[in-house]
């Protein structure tokens, strides 16, 4: 079943079960992939509703530190919830090691020898980790092994 799929038959099955919270966290996941569908008048696939996806945890975090700088506890238990619904649906992070080889693989694949060859490096790691990692981190750990 592909991942669009499996998110709105979750829906479903938190409408029947009366989960108010997590309906909703599912609607916001819904919408915003009906949202980029749209804009780009084409049909997500799983890799793509993963981007989506890892964007909003993105956002969530980002929001957390906020509501913590601010004092807002009760919004920071919200958006913890949205968070672990939207992880729910993401693969399962990668490791350091797996990061690593990950990294060397890339790197050999795409014959970098210096720090002008990161973008390509990168572009390959971010199609291997979509989802499953921290892009940022990992770019910090290729600049350092381009280095």
């Amino acid at each position: 079943m592909a991942l669009k799929e499996r998110i709105q038959e979750d829906m479903k099955a938190a409408m029947r079960a009366g989960e108010r919270e997590r309906l909703g966290t599912v609607r916001l996941i819904l919408a915003a992939i009906k949202q980029r569908e749209v804009d780009e008048r084409i049909s997500l696939d799983d890799t793509q509703v993963l981007v989506v996806l890892d964007k909003m945890v993105k956002q969530r975090r980002e929001s957390i530190a906020q509501f913590e700088s601010g004092g807002r506890a009760d919004l920071v238990a919200k958006e913890n919830a949205e968070i672990a619904v939207l992880q729910g649906y993401m693969p399962a992070p990668l490791d350091d090691a797996a990061i690593e080889a990950l990294i060397g693989e890339a790197i050999t694949a795409s014959g970098a020898l210096s720090i002008k060859d990161m973008g390509k490096v990168m572009a390959i790691v971010k199609a291997r980790a979509a989802g499953r990692a921290d892009l940022g981190a990992i770019g910090a750990r290729v600049k350092a092994r381009l280095s």
